[in-house]
């Protein structure tokens, strides 16, 4: 069969291709890889405090009744009360929340001489409103009318920043001085130089605030915001000269 015979035969391959080919595989699988140039990794700090311009309070309503909507009825008529007085001192309406509320029932005859077993002995209703006082040289007075209203607790109050982020800012200007400072100790320290930056990764920010609250004998409790502080950290990587 001569025809196959001659299909059979090898192809001839040009040099030039066989060339190229060899050049591709040299740039794929270089013979010796290049060494990463030294780097130096540093975590700075940074923080700023300001004075607070904004208080957060969590003030409750608690109160009893025979049944559920008994108790639920004296609550929201003393959640109303309260409500409307924050109003009046000028809490706006976006600066009211309710972050709780709840009717339960309370039981007795727990002990052991109980024949009868548990039984429900009327109901407590509990309203949470988390409210956010932005003119601070009024806060005292408006805890002291929320608790002439019917208030019976209040709880968490923190102070903080209507707009922290100014005050972020500079914590992270601070954290990547610092972060240069100790770069720069320890590049010096080991007799080398700082190369160009070649990362930077911020490790997250918070909020670190310092409130009073104390107690006094006047009808209004005086309320020491103190500072709040913004801490940030960022990490940085350098590469090193010689």
């Amino acid at each position: 069969m001569p025809f196959l015979a001659k299909s059979l035969r090898p192809l001839a391959v040009p040099a030039a291709i066989i060339a190229l080919a060899a050049a591709s595989l040299a740039t794929a699988f270089p013979a010796r890889a290049e060494t990463a140039p030294p780097t130096i990794t540093v975590t700075g700090e940074g923080s700023a405090e300001r004075a607070p311009d904004l208080a957060t309070v969590q003030i409750g309503v608690t109160t009893v009744g025979e049944t559920a909507a008994e108790a639920l009825a004296a609550n929201s008529a003393a959640m109303a009360a309260v409500t409307d007085r924050l109003k009046a001192a000028g809490v706006a309406d976006r600066d009211l929340q309710t972050t709780g509320l709840s009717v339960n029932p309370n039981w007795t005859g727990y002990d052991s001489s109980s024949t009868d077993g548990p039984r429900i002995s009327g109901y407590t209703a509990s309203n949470i409103l988390t409210v956010r006082v932005r003119a601070l040289d009024t806060l005292g007075a408006v805890l002291d009318a929320s608790v002439s209203d019917g208030a019976n607790t209040l709880n968490g109050l923190t102070f903080g920043l209507a707009d922290p982020k100014p005050a972020m800012d500079d914590a992270r200007k601070a954290a990547v001085a610092d972060a240069l400072a100790k770069a720069e100790l320890l590049a010096t320290a080991a007799g080398v130089t700082l190369g160009p930056i070649v990362s930077i990764t911020e490790g997250g920010a918070q909020l670190d605030p310092q409130p009073m609250f104390r107690d006094a004998a006047s009808a209004a409790p005086p309320v020491a915001g103190g500072e709040v502080g913004y801490g940030a950290t960022v990490t940085v990587v350098w590469q090193l000269g010689g």
